[in-house]
């Protein structure tokens, strides 16, 4: 008797197997066109030679006197800002100083007379800090935590430059002094107010890693760079800044616990990288009642990119050539479909897949993986070559945290991905390549380039990149925006008016909009 012939059946599911076979015949049809294959490698090229002119153009010259300025990395691994006159002694194992901040008043400077001496106009800034400080040591970057009195925003506790704490509002003056109290127990730090000396109010308290046995303590006094508020062209990215300096008197200082004892010890903590003169005030004075007049310049805060600083560019400088990549790499994503439909290939691609829903995934998934691979490639090639010329040519990098840089750089591959999927699905809406390129820049590359360009106003700017797809490029946002440092927050220099995960999302958003509304009108057209 003869046996029953069995078909042989594949263990994988048939739905599987079809979906893996599609992927790979999407793939062959990217690899056989010579075309989109050159076109990928050019996207590669653009992005990467933009971004070397950008690093051989950016010309810092020390014509400022800023050559390659130090930007410290603090304990967080982002880069700061670390700049203040520091009056201090020697404080090993736990205690507390306590001071009462009687005026704080600033300068700022104004050009040079005729004699080439600071010309200063009264100015006291509203970040001028004065106040208590304990660090792991003056090297800039150190741990820290400090209290301070400040121009414009009342009491503050500031911590590792990141962090900041609000305390009692308003500000110092003869007639309404205020107190401030720093403890120190093991590796915590708090914070006091006082408006009496008697009435103490916690602000808040920090642990500190990296603190050693013995810390530096006492009373500083740093001012940042004056802004001009209101100023379209600070905005616009293009205003002036000027040097400041900030002066208070402090009295009443008392001290409990293993203090070193004897002399204060004055010290210009960080580089001075203000432009002018009046940057380089720093000093100390004792005072009649026992007390000190101390005068500082600077700033205890981030590493922010902007405006009037001068000499250090953030790695979004070198990724400028990435939307000029982008726009190739669209082309092949709204080619990639429209191709077939103008050929009258995709009855062919039907008939061998009659589920459309799948054949439109499967080309957003093997080109949005090509734009990926392109993405790493050009980046990867890109910021080593553009930071060595930057530092070349005078400018330093502000340091990120290695998860901020990984997020801009793997970010930047996927924005580039999920723009090249959003053109095929665009692609499958419209059917027509020229018309899928021009919807599809008009809604990503476009508002990009007015927003960076300042053609708009900054609202109308910060409007189109919250609501179109051009809002997925604040995944390259690397520093962000902090309330306690005033500069040019705008896409100009790096910053953007979502955060970097939500413009990104805004943009996958769309994509899958696009892929949603082209498989419905795959599925009722006809091919």
């Amino acid at each position: 008797m003869t046996a029953p012939v069995i078909p042989h059946r594949s263990a994988a599911p048939a739905g599987h197997a079809g979906f893996a076979q599609l992927l790979r015949a999407e793939l062959t049809k990217y690899r056989t066109v010579r075309g989109w294959v050159v076109t990928i490698a050019v996207a590669i090229l653009v992005t990467v030679l933009i971004g070397i002119m950008t690093g051989l153009n950016s010309q810092n010259g020390c014509g400022e006197g800023v050559c390659h300025p130090t930007v410290p990395t603090g304990p967080g691994g982002q880069g700061v800002t670390d700049s203040y006159y520091f009056l201090r002694q020697r404080l090993s194992g736990d205690g507390s100083i306590t001071v009462r901040v009687s005026s704080l008043s600033g300068v700022r400077q104004s050009g040079l007379s005729v004699q080439g001496t600071p010309r200063t106009v009264p100015s006291l800034q509203t970040w001028s800090k004065a106040g208590l400080l304990v660090a792991a040591s003056t090297k800039p970057g150190a741990p820290y935590a400090a209290v301070m009195a400040t121009g414009g925003k009342g009491v503050r506790m500031q911590y590792n430059y990141t962090h900041d704490i609000a305390g009692r509002p308003g500000k110092v003056s003869a007639s309404s002094p205020g107190w401030l109290r720093l403890t120190r127990s093991g590796n915590t730090l708090t914070g006091y107010d006082s408006a009496d000396g008697a009435t103490w109010s916690k602000i808040g308290t920090t642990r500190l890693a990296g603190l050693g046995s013995t810390v530096e303590a006492g009373l500083f006094v740093t001012s940042p760079e004056f802004t001009p508020p209101g100023n379209q062209q600070l905005l616009s990215g293009s205003g002036s800044t000027d040097p400041t300096a900030a002066t208070a008197e402090f009295d009443r200082v008392g001290l409990a616990g293993g203090w070193s004892g004897g002399d204060w010890s004055g010290t210009f903590v960080g580089e001075k990288t203000q432009a002018y003169p009046i940057a380089h005030l720093g000093g100390h004075r004792p005072t009649a009642d026992g007390g000190y007049t101390v005068t500082g310049s600077g700033d205890i805060a981030p590493a922010v990119s902007g405006s009037g600083n001068v000499g250090v560019q953030s790695i979004n400088s070198i990724l400028q050539g990435v939307f000029a990549g982008m726009i190739a790499m669209v082309v092949i994503g709204a080619l990639f479909i429209t191709t077939e439909y103008r050929r009258g290939l995709i009855r062919l691609t039907l008939a061998a897949s009659p589920r459309r829903g799948r054949i439109l995934a499967a080309k957003a998934i093997v080109i949005g993986a090509v734009a990926f691979v392109a993405g790493l490639v050009a980046v990867g090639i890109t910021v080593p070559i553009g930071e060595s010329l930057l530092h070349g040519n005078g400018y330093s990098v502000i340091p990120m945290t290695a998860g901020t840089e990984a997020r801009v750089l793997v970010g930047t591959a996927a924005l580039l991905a999920v723009a090249t999927v959003f053109a095929v699905g665009v692609g499958a809406v419209i059917r027509h390549s020229a018309g899928t390129v021009t919807v599809v820049i008009a809604t990503v590359i476009l508002p990009y380039v007015l927003a960076m360009t300042s053609v708009l106003p900054v609202g109308a700017a910060r409007w189109l990149l919250r609501v179109t797809p051009a809002a997925g490029f604040a995944i390259q946002q690397a520093i962000p925006q902090y309330d306690q440092v005033r500069t040019a927050y705008t896409p100009q220099w790096g910053y953007y008016p979502l955060a970097p995960w939500a413009g990104f999302a805004v943009l996958c958003a769309w994509a899958a909009l696009a892929l949603v509304v082209g498989t419905v009108l795959m599925r009722r057209r006809d091919a």
